[in-house]
């Protein structure tokens, strides 16, 4: 064979093998996911400002979405590895069947956490200054489910960095919208992942790892998810007297509390078969109408 053809099929084979790596890499780090936290982050960015914002913090705060994403979804794979080979539901990601390695995940965890340090820097000094908060939240949490049920909020935590950060990034400070915006993440975040967690609900039990349905069982979880979503509804309501928002944000909210609903009907004590359909589908679209209702109702 030709030696430039021989180098050429080399070449060739490395680039597949090198986007086979970053497929697994998204699939690890669940990048749809991020559609739960984008519309958040920009509703926060959009309040803060009261119009669009400037391109360089939407720039900045949509690559620090991404780099905080991959960096959490990193550090909760590969704290959980052990876990997540013992999981029927879980062997077939990528740290279990070696389509990763340890060291490649933490290479990913680094590069993440240097690129949102960078994201952060760029920003403002609050920013910065938040930064090792963000970080203790994003690593805390994998752990959490090991000594509390409260993990699930955690959870919430975890993701109403998103919209918090957002307003810091344009106003450079925190005030009473901006912890009513990211509280509401929180306390929405805790319900769906209770539902979530009711499809591992035995495992959970078996191997002593703390979650809601396993601690307080499937009929008790699913009314406690409800208290939170209450709870979310209640802060997105307070939302509406602290700011300037009118008619078309009270509108997304009626549309919020339906699907909020219609998610609980899908579950029953008896039949918790669309967990997954109600965890990500239906909360999916609940993320882009709070989004739409305060960007219109600014905006128009």
């Amino acid at each position: 064979m030709d030696e430039s053809i021989r180098k050429s099929y080399i070449i060739l084979l490395n680039t597949i093998l090198m986007l086979h790596k970053f497929k697994v890499i998204f699939k690890m780090v669940k990048i749809e996911h991020t559609l739960f936290a984008m519309p958040f982050l920009y509703s926060g960015a959009i309040l803060a400002s009261g119009g669009i914002p400037s391109l360089w913090v939407l720039f900045w705060i949509t690559l620090g979405l991404f780099s905080a994403r991959s960096a959490a979804m990193s550090l909760n794979r590969l704290i959980d590895r052990n876990i997540d080979a013992l999981n029927p539901r879980t062997r077939e990601r990528a740290l279990v069947t070696g389509a990763l390695t340890p060291s490649e995940v933490k290479v990913i965890i680094v590069i993440s956490l240097l690129v949102l340090l960078l994201c952060a820097a760029m920003l403002n000094t609050f920013t910065l200054e938040l930064y090792p908060l963000a970080v203790a939240i994003m690593w805390l949490y994998p752990y959490t489910k090991r000594f509390t049920w409260l993990s699930h909020v955690a959870l919430g935590f975890a993701l109403g960095i998103a919209p918090a950060g957002a307003w810091a990034a344009v106003k450079a400070s925190l005030n009473i919208p901006a912890i009513l915006l990211a509280l509401s993440v929180v306390a929405w975040v805790a319900g769906f992942d209770i539902i979530y967690a009711l499809q591992d609900i035995e495992f959970d039990r078996k191997h002593r790892l703390f979650s809601i349905p396993a601690i307080f069982g499937v009929k008790k979880s699913l009314i406690i998810s409800s208290f939170f979503h209450s709870l979310m509804f209640i802060f997105l309501l307070a939302l509406y007297f602290v700011t300037s928002l009118g008619g078309i944000y009270l509108f997304g909210l009626a549309v919020i509390a339906f699907l909020l609903f219609y998610e609980h009907k899908l579950i029953s004590p008896e039949n918790i078969s669309q967990a997954g359909v109600a965890f990500f589908n239906i909360n999916a679209v609940i993320s882009f109408v709070l989004f739409f209702a305060i960007a219109l109702d600014i905006f128009l």
